[in-house]
């Protein structure tokens, strides 16, 4: 029996984050693209996150296909709240990382530790396929970064 699809795509992946312009910096770093930015508020918004009297800042990076895009929001109110660790390890349950393919793995990590960036381990080469590694960002967001050598 064949089932009717019910996702469509993945629409985005939600980062909340105290310092936004960092954060913008850091995935623009990347080159990803700023796709709009905005501030939401209001009974439809508290309905949506399940909280009240929200207002929170949004920018919506987009990846340079267009496919791909990360939200990050900063809440003016509620304040946001540390669920755990500051820098949590890569093995804390939950949402870890967002893999990246990339041209060159060592320029972008370069670049990346112009912002502040850190890597969890070191470059490894899986195979004859892929060059990968983790970074710490800001606010403590682990990204993955594949370079395919296909």
């Amino acid at each position: 029996m064949l089932r009717d699809m019910t996702v469509q795509r993945l629409d985005n992946i939600l980062i909340v984050v105290d310092d936004i312009e960092a954060a913008k910096a850091f995935f623009a770093e990347l080159g990803m693209e700023l796709e709009g930015e905005t501030t939401v508020e209001g009974p439809w918004v508290d309905q949506t996150v399940g909280l009240k009297d929200v207002r929170s800042d949004i920018a919506m990076m987009r990846t340079p296909d267009g496919q791909g895009k990360v939200e990050l929001t900063k809440f003016h109110r509620p304040a946001a709240v540390r669920a755990g660790p500051e820098n949590a390890p890569a093995n804390a349950l939950g949402i870890r990382r967002i893999m990246f393919t990339v041209e060159d793995i060592d320029d972008v990590v370069a670049r990346l530790r112009g912002h502040g960036a850190d890597l969890l381990g070191e470059i490894a080469q899986y195979a004859d396929i892929y060059r990968l590694c983790f970074m710490r960002g800001p606010e403590g967001i682990i990204i993955g970064l594949a370079e395919d050598l296909r």
